[in-house]
């Protein structure tokens, strides 16, 4: 009998994220669990490094609750409007407290992943050579290639403490798809030494069995699944719901006053018990505007049967 991991996620952020830990919460443009990062929040966690891609929204939302000392990423920024207020501050400033920070491109954190998942001691990259990151992080660091055709740019490998990836569906043991435009979840969550799955909808087992390609972590490196409708919120799930591009622009005036961002952090985020008071905040009206005017479905594959 499979035993069940489905955790409520206060439960699964108090077990599993601890102070001081690298948390990544992966995902690229849909698929982020805001959910998660507000229960981080709300829990007071501290000296975090937090370790994402593209650190759009929920860091500059985390970073601003005060629990990270470090950032780890490839792209900053609101995607599309502007700026995040809370994390140019830290860097600008040093307000509150100094935030480190260590970039990469895209492929070097993709890299740095992949390195880490595999149990590597680097990854080779060559896209390094013109530009200016190796100068800027001395973690890039240039080496001989050990069959004599050149130097490449190695990346160290990256190895959360903890990640958290959003997805459709998750069956009872972990076992977790995602249909989509895919990045990084798969590397990251092979990488951690722990894994927090957060899904729109649990399934049974003989869902996950009839489309096992749509598997794209594993229910063995799994420590919880936690069920959290629109857990993704104000990014989107493809075929749940969409962008919420409204919040994306008021975001832009939210993060560019310290004082504006932190009553809006009492208002959604330490004023509220976890997503379902969320929701209700967010309205009804608004949430039904998000979701898909009509279906589109993939289509169906028969992998056959053989006697």
């Amino acid at each position: 009998m499979t035993t069940s991991k489905v955790a409520s996620m206060r439960d699964a952020i108090a077990d599993l994220v601890r102070d001081g830990d690298t948390v990544a919460i992966e995902g690229f443009t849909h698929l982020i669990s805001f959910a998660a990062g507000h229960e981080i929040v709300r829990q007071g966690r501290r000296d975090l490094t937090l370790a994402r891609m593209t650190p759009d929204l929920i860091y500059d939302q985390m970073i601003a609750g005060g629990v990270a000392r470090k950032l780890v990423f490839s792209w900053l920024g609101n995607p599309g409007v502007g700026g995040l207020g809370a994390i140019r501050r830290r860097i600008e400033t040093g307000e509150p407290t100094p935030l480190e920070v260590e970039e990469y491109s895209h492929f070097g954190m993709v890299g740095r992943y992949t390195a880490g998942a595999a149990n590597l001691p680097f990854y080779p990259i060559r896209s390094y050579f013109e530009s200016d990151l190796p100068a800027a992080n001395p973690r890039i660091r240039e080496i001989e290639s050990p069959y004599g055709d050149g130097k490449v740019y190695a990346v160290p490998p990256l190895k959360p403490d903890v990640t958290i990836v959003h997805a459709q569906r998750a069956d009872a043991a972990g076992n977790t798809q995602v249909w989509g435009l895919l990045g990084c979840q798969k590397e990251a969550a092979f990488a951690a030494d722990r894994v927090i799955v957060v899904v729109e909808e649990l399934v049974d087992e003989a869902v996950v069995r009839a489309d096992p390609n749509r598997t794209i972590i594993p229910g063995l490196i799994v420590d919880a699944v936690v069920v959290e409708p629109f857990g993704a919120h104000p990014s989107y799930v493809q075929g749940a719901y969409d962008r919420d591009n409204r919040f994306y622009l008021d975001w832009d005036g939210i993060t560019r006053d310290e004082d504006s961002l932190q009553a809006w952090l009492r208002e959604w985020v330490y004023d509220l018990d976890g997503r379902p008071a969320y929701l209700e905040k967010l309205g009804a009206e608004r949430v039904a505007s998000l979701r898909p005017t009509a279906p589109a479905p993939s289509g169906v594959v028969d992998y056959g049967q053989y006697r």
